[in-house]
């Protein structure tokens, strides 16, 4: 468990709520603070954070975690430039990697037992994918062996990873997220985890 780190994908302009979803409130922190909090917790390392929009707001509500802070200045190109940083900050601090769990701030039913189960899942299955299902749905978090490094280190776009798992359907495993469907992308979304 000691070489994966965790990639938190915090960089976007969504702010239809009133405030950037990053830094809605929830359980008493933000969302993106509980998400950090979860991936600690979990005991993995380094946890890295990718911040683009509202960079000072995040570094504020984040002081004193132990967390890496990227700035993405390619934040508007879409999610793949934020993995891209993100893989080459934590392979900065630990070049030995064996695994990387890339996850999103939005989804507030992360917790460190899923994390865990990503890892758990990795090691008994022998796929270099692991991926959370939900909603017959397969996304994020998920985990990438390093033998995927190099095709993370050169994505583009909006498609983000999951072009990966879409490219090598034989080698993903997955684990249950039952509340992975839900994350915050409209004032209804709040309103219901609230």
């Amino acid at each position: 468990m000691d070489r994966t780190a965790i990639v938190i994908l915090a960089a976007g302009n969504s702010s239809r709520l009133g405030r950037p979803k990053q830094l809605l409130p929830y359980q008493g922190k933000t969302l993106l603070t509980h998400v950090v909090t979860e991936a600690l917790a979990a005991a993995l390392s380094p946890v890295v954070v990718l911040t683009g929009a509202y960079r000072e707001e995040i570094q504020d509500s984040l002081q004193g975690q132990r967390v890496a802070l990227v700035y993405n200045p390619e934040w508007e190109t879409g999610m793949a430039s934020g993995i891209v940083a993100g893989l080459g900050k934590a392979l900065s601090i630990e070049p030995y990697l064996q695994s990387v769990i890339v996850a999103v701030c939005d989804q507030p039913y992360i917790s460190a037992e899923l994390f865990r189960a990503l890892i758990v899942k990795y090691a008994a299955s022998g796929k270099g994918l692991v991926a959370c299902s939900y909603s017959e749905i397969v996304g994020t978090p998920v985990l990438f062996d390093v033998r995927y490094f190099k095709e993370l280190s050169v994505l583009s776009g909006d498609a983000g990873a999951k072009q990966l798992l879409r490219k090598y359907p034989d080698d993903v495993a997955t684990v249950p997220f039952p509340g992975g469907s839900i994350d915050i992308d409209t004032t209804e979304d709040f309103q219901r985890l609230s």
